[in-house]
């Protein structure tokens, strides 16, 4: 519960200040995984689904819309070098407009019906940590909603940023590509109310025996007794997080421009657009750590250590010191081919009399003088 609670935070705080259209998408993806995990953490295993169920429509929505854009602006995907496609690109705001508010949980849209429900399931939990992560979702639901006016803002509702030639030449695209997102935006739409019966409705015989939950943790009957005031919480603070965003960007633009030049707000930003520095961490403590001692004890003491030495280096190198040895024998004197002549004539014969089996100390001892006296 505490992880996917803190997983829907994180993500959504991560996704505020990014400029890639598709990585603001891709964050809240993120986040609302984190939103499943936090249902499945409450034994509520239905309104997990059923949150999947219903994000899946609105989130290919979301990026399809976001791929009309990027086909629309000549694959620019910085929303930053966007802005004034509301009139050009009509039908792919209208459907972006859509999804952004069934992410952000508008009333009576499909993501409506599920995120609220996870979070009332947490609150009736009635625990410390059941509270302190409904908490930490509906502050996550603020930031969804901050981070989904400020995509639709800075791609279609600003002044245009991007090259003249680009912004003028931008269109929707082809049938193809229109009527996908058309028939999503349906369903983006409805399919929450059409399918809450189906999936959490009591008495719905749609799990069958798939699910089973003890009675002590089943506490989706217990969300009717919440109070009003919690009840209508995350929705209160959607708006607030959407209205911020649509105030910031319309009017405030000049006293948040101020406030970015700040010191403590460029660390609090670069703090946020590094997603918390955890790629950061992750790379210089495991991923540099895995690499040294790859490099000191796979690479140097492996590959290029016993490896070497018994393999490509030590044949070669024993080979070069066979053939020095032998180059070095072919020192130019007579009697020193001589010696090596009949030594190795007396050492063929007394391997062939030791193979025989007649070999004799008698024999041993007469090869040695013979040696002593060639030396």
């Amino acid at each position: 519960m505490f992880i996917g609670s803190a997983t829907a935070f994180f993500a959504s705080t991560t996704g505020l200040f990014q400029n890639d259209m598709k990585r603001v998408i891709a964050y809240s993806t993120c986040s609302q995984l984190g939103y499943m995990v936090f249902a499945c953490g409450l034994s509520s295993y239905e309104v997990g689904v059923f949150h999947l169920s219903n994000h899946a429509f609105f989130k290919a929505l979301l990026f399809l819309g976001a791929g009309s854009v990027i086909h629309a602006v000549a694959d620019e995907q910085d929303m930053r070098k966007m802005g004034g496609l509301r009139n050009l690109l009509p039908f792919t705001y209208s459907i972006m407009l859509i999804g952004s508010l069934a992410l952000m949980g508008f009333p009576f849209l499909t993501g409506f019906y599920s995120k609220d429900t996870i979070l009332e399931v947490a609150y009736a939990k009635y625990t410390i940590w059941g509270h302190f992560s409904y908490y930490l979702g509906t502050f996550a639901a603020f930031f969804t909603a901050f981070y989904s006016i400020r995509l639709l803002f800075l791609v279609f509702l600003a002044e245009p940023n991007g090259h003249k030639v680009i912004i003028l030449n931008a269109h929707e695209g082809s049938w193809r590509m229109t009527f996908p997102l058309f028939i999503l935006s349906l369903f983006s739409i409805s399919i929450g109310f059409l399918t809450r019966d189906l999936f959490i409705g009591f008495g719905t015989d749609f799990w069958g025996m798939s699910i089973f939950v003890l009675p002590q943790n089943y506490t989706l009957s217990d969300i009717e007794f919440i109070d009003l005031f919690h009840k209508l919480l995350p929705l209160l603070i959607s708006i607030f997080g959407a209205s911020f965003a649509y105030f910031l960007y319309s009017f405030g633009l000049d006293y948040f421009y101020k406030i970015k030049k700040t010191p403590n707000f460029k660390r609090f930003y670069n703090f946020l657009n590094r997603k918390w520095y955890f790629d950061r961490l992750y790379n210089e403590i495991i991923g540099q750590a895995s690499l040294n001692i790859s490099y000191h004890f796979a690479y140097k003491n492996l590959d290029r250590g016993i490896i070497e030495k018994f393999g490509p280096s030590g044949i070669v190198t024993t080979i070069l010191s066979i053939i020095n040895t032998l180059n070095n024998l072919q020192s130019g004197y007579i009697y020193h081919y001589l010696f090596l002549f009949v030594f190795f004539i007396i050492v063929i014969i007394y391997m062939a009399l030791l193979w025989s089996s007649l070999v004799s100390l008698n024999l041993i001892l007469f090869l040695c003088i013979v040696l002593i006296c060639l030396e």
